[in-house]
């Protein structure tokens, strides 16, 4: 099994700053992909920004340029930096995490969800 544990979420003002971390721990051999999605009230889960292991990165259209999402191999943590925040922003963010448990395995064999943290941003 794969835990993921985010931290980093909270309440900021329009145009301000937060940086979202999660880290995964368990039986991990290797991770392919590390992302970010949200999900508002009323609304479906969507895609903020993944990052492969070999780094390549995807963002939203609604969040390029505002946001960077980075990672740190050694520590299987995936950071979420998000600027010029827009109330539009406010949601629940959720970590995701795609990899393989043993070497044995020629393709990804877990996708392990966070537990999701909220980011409100309101004056």
């Amino acid at each position: 099994q794969v835990q993921l544990v985010e931290s980093g979420g909270g309440l900021v003002q329009p145009g301000g700053s937060l940086r979202l971390s999660c880290a995964a721990s368990g039986s991990i051999f290797s991770i392919s992909a590390m992302g970010w999605y949200r999900q508002a009230p009323g609304k479906g889960r969507e895609l903020v920004a993944t990052i492969t292991g070999g780094g390549s990165t995807n963002y939203a259209d609604s969040v390029k340029g505002r946001f960077t999402i980075s990672r740190d191999g050694a520590k299987n943590t995936v950071y979420l930096q998000m600027n010029s925040l827009k109330p539009e922003d406010t949601a629940v963010y959720f970590c995701n995490v795609e990899g393989k448990s043993s070497r044995y395995y020629s393709k990804p064999d877990f996708s392990s969800w966070g537990q999701g943290t909220q980011v409100t941003v309101s004056s």
